[in-house]
């Protein structure tokens, strides 16, 4: 059982799913589901759901993942910024899933 030291809970952003063709499956995705596309190009995109974001990615450039709302990495030299200047890093749980750290506050460095 999880428990945490505070009395809010934490917030996932996104599922993010591996793809072999973002425009193929951006298609399927918007027509099987009633979704809203947030952003795409040829190796990401990102559906806005009712309860939460799914994301497409191509293999090359993310793992398959779970991303949590964590402001704290904002000054994290380990951070990155991505086109969409949200700031997240990659770290693994301990049965080596990825988990993605992310932000959307605009104020790194």
């Amino acid at each position: 059982m999880l428990s945490s030291q505070s009395s809010t809970k934490d917030i996932i952003d996104h599922i993010a799913i591996v793809v072999d063709d973002i425009e193929r499956s951006l298609n399927y995705y918007t027509h099987k589901f009633k979704c809203k596309t947030i952003f795409s190009d040829k190796t990401w995109a990102i559906l806005q759901f009712e309860n939460i974001k799914l994301s497409l990615v191509v293999k090359e450039e993310h793992p398959p993942h779970i991303a949590i709302i964590d402001n704290s990495i904002i000054n994290d030299p380990q951070s990155k910024t991505h086109r969409d200047k949200s700031i997240s890093k990659y770290i693994v749980d301990l049965d080596n899933n990825f988990l993605e750290l992310i932000s959307y506050n605009k104020n790194k460095y």
